[in-house]
């Protein structure tokens, strides 16, 4: 069974207190997804990538600008073989970690994202990342939309307000969405 691994903007910016738009307590979930990066058969990271007037700037303070620092990921989190598809229609490359790049919260806004799943031939998924009531809740229900199982893990996944992040993860459930912790996959 091929399980592929949807770790979800862990980007400097989001995760460490310096960031331009840090999720508080996010720094904790590092060591987490770099093991599960590490451990993952295969990773698909999703990253903001954002232009300088990006319009998503509209509702979000500026974040994750193109090749700045707050855009990247921290380095434990890397793979060596990986690979960027940019959110411009481009050929599906695969390698053990795919950096998706996005510009708006949906990570099915980028148009390659149904051709890397065919390419991908996934039997289920696991997310994880921040944030759980934005971009984890659309990337965990879009999964789930494709008829694959998908199980998110509970604590490798950070929000902003508790309240709306305990929705989001009912309404995955409640899908059929599987819920469970990544010391799960460990064992």
């Amino acid at each position: 069974m091929k399980t592929v691994f949807f770790d979800i903007d862990t980007q400097i910016d989001f995760l460490y207190p310096a960031g331009a738009l840090y999720v508080p307590g996010s720094e904790r979930l590092v060591p987490v997804i770099s093991r599960l990066n590490q451990q993952a058969q295969v990773v698909v990271s999703t990253t903001c990538a954002h232009a300088e007037n990006d319009p998503e700037f509209q509702q979000w303070p500026p974040h994750c600008v193109r090749d700045t620092a707050g855009q990247s990921k921290p380095q434990s989190t890397l793979l060596a073989e990986r690979v960027t598809i940019p959110t411009a229609p481009c050929a599906i490359s695969l390698a053990r970690q795919i950096i998706l790049e996005k510009q708006q919260l949906d990570l099915f806004t980028n148009p390659n994202l149904p051709d890397l799943l065919k390419a991908l031939q996934a039997d289920e998924y696991v997310v994880y990342g921040v944030v759980t009531e934005y971009c984890v809740g659309l990337a965990a229900l879009g999964l789930l939309a494709t008829g694959k199982p998908v199980t998110l893990l509970t604590d490798a996944i950070q929000s902003l307000r508790d309240e709306d992040a305990a929705k989001t993860v009912q309404d995955f459930a409640s899908r059929g969405g599987k819920l469970s912790e990544s010391v799960t996959l460990f064992s």
